[in-house]
């Protein structure tokens, strides 16, 4: 086999890595996203959607990982492209966690009685917390695809953003299941959405710094930010 021929297929395998995180990862963030609208509006179909999508997000993992593996062992990449073949592999893994995540929100969406619903003043500020980490994995794949080590960096800085919404919500629930004791159930189930959204901004993080390592070489440290 030609050195040409081995180079030219090389780069259609990572093509093809490429193409399969972003489809998975465009997934992941609709999942993200239409959990909350299932949340919101007490929409059961759209609840069960999300769970049922969920098992399409992991089977593009595993795609992923055979074809990382196959690279790995038939291209022997070295240098610049093994980084990017060993964080695609840990990126797919993320993801696929960011999926579990929605399909945990869909679920309890399911949970919440509609007369809860219409009481809870946290449901106002949930749906912004997950905008946020849905934009968190929106940008962090840009930045994958276009190697951008410095929206990678922006969006390590976004999670503060989620985490101060994380403590809000908490507080706001811990104080509506003291005042309404008959919630309580509906409470905790509103508690858990908070503590997955908290999470996927974790994930996209850990996500953001494997595309930083990925297109520099070196993780970001906090000075960085």
């Amino acid at each position: 086999m030609s050195m040409e021929h081995t180079v030219k297929a090389f780069d259609e395998d990572i093509t093809k890595l490429r193409g399969l995180i972003a489809e998975m990862g465009g997934l992941a963030e609709v999942a993200v996203q239409e959990s909350m609208d299932a949340l919101v509006k007490g929409d059961e179909e759209l609840a069960q959607k999300v769970i049922r999508g969920d098992k399409q997000i992991d089977a593009l993992e595993s795609q992923i990982d055979k074809l990382a593996v196959r690279i790995i062992a038939l291209r022997a990449p070295m240098a610049d492209d093994l980084r990017e073949v060993i964080a695609a592999l840990k990126i797919a893994g993320v993801v696929e966690r960011i999926g579990d995540y929605s399909k945990n929100i869909a679920k309890a969406s399911r949970e919440i009685g509609d007369a809860n619903r219409k009481k809870f003043e946290p449901l106002t500020l949930l749906p912004a917390m997950a905008e946020v980490a849905a934009e968190m994995v929106h940008d962090v794949l840009t930045a994958y695809a276009a190697r951008d080590a410095q929206q990678a960096r922006e969006v390590i800085a976004a999670d503060e953003r989620v985490d101060a919404f994380y403590n809000s919500i908490f507080r706001n629930v811990v104080s509506h299941m003291v005042e309404n004791p008959s919630t309580i159930s509906s409470a905790a189930q509103l508690l858990f959405v908070a503590r997955n959204i908290e999470r996927i901004g974790d994930h996209a993080t850990n996500v953001a710094e494997m595309v930083h390592f990925a297109a520099t070489g070196n993780y970001p440290v906090d000075d960085d930010l």
